[in-house]
Parts: structure tokens; C-alpha cells; sequence
């Protein structure tokens, strides 16, 4: 990271450190992709391997497939999509826009490693 030539106080990037939080944050959305596959992809290997799984009843005359697809679905995507999305911003707000020689926050301080407590 480096202060602007002007030394207005404005963080810049360098193209490194861009280029590396780029492909971590690649890497973090590849992850999350391969997670929603294998959910999603999930369901009709379910259907094909257990015979239960459309043709017992649980509540309302409704299989277990079919709940599960209509309700947990949108829970698993909704808690992927936060996941993701937090882990995304975590990841840019530690690699991106800040002074290296700036004090850290009393949050991002170790001090466990000094052996005290916050």
C-alpha cells in the first residue's frame, strides 16, 4: 500500500495487492459455487437412490423431496449467500484500502498473543 504522491492521506492499492485479493476472492466464489452444485445436485441423486425420499408422506400428505426442495432450499441458498457475502467483504476489508502503518483497531488487535485480555 502506498499514500498518494500529494500525500492527501488517500490509500492506493498497489497492483500486487489488488492481483492477490482478486484471486482470493476467486478462490472464494469458486468454493461457494461448488458448494451450491453439490447441493442442488444433491436432490436427484437422492431421488434416484432412495425410494422413500418421494414416496413416504410427512405433513400434509407432502414427501420428504418436495418439502425439502420447496423450504430447505431457500434456507441453504439464503445461509450460502450470507456466508459468501461475508466472507467476501471480510476478505477485501483486511487485504484492501488500509495503511499498513496505521495503529489497528482495538477489534483487530491480538492480544491474546501479548498474553492479556482486551
Amino acid at each position: 500500500m502506498t499514500l498518494s504522491p500529494q500525500d492527501d492521506g488517500e490509500v492506493r492499492d498497489t497492483p500486487a495487492e489488488v492481483d492477490a485479493a482478486f484471486r482470493t476472492q476467486r478462490r472464494v466464489a469458486v468454493t461457494y459455487f461448488v458448494v451450491f452444485l453439490a447441493v442442488v445436485a444433491a436432490f436427484p441423486v437422492l431421488d434416484m437412490t432412495l425410494e422413500w425420499w418421494l414416496e413416504s408422506r410427512l405433513v400434509g400428505n407432502l414427501s420428504p423431496g418436495f418439502l425439502s426442495v420447496a423450504a430447505g432450499l431457500f434456507v441453504i441458498f439464503a445461509g450460502i449467500g450470507i456466508a459468501a457475502a461475508t466472507l467476501s467483504s471480510s476478505v477485501e476489508h483486511r487485504m484492501l484500502g488500509s495503511q499498513g502503518d496505521a495503529e489497528p483497531d482495538a477489534e483487530d488487535h491480538d492480544f491474546r498473543r501479548e498474553g492479556r485480555r482486551p
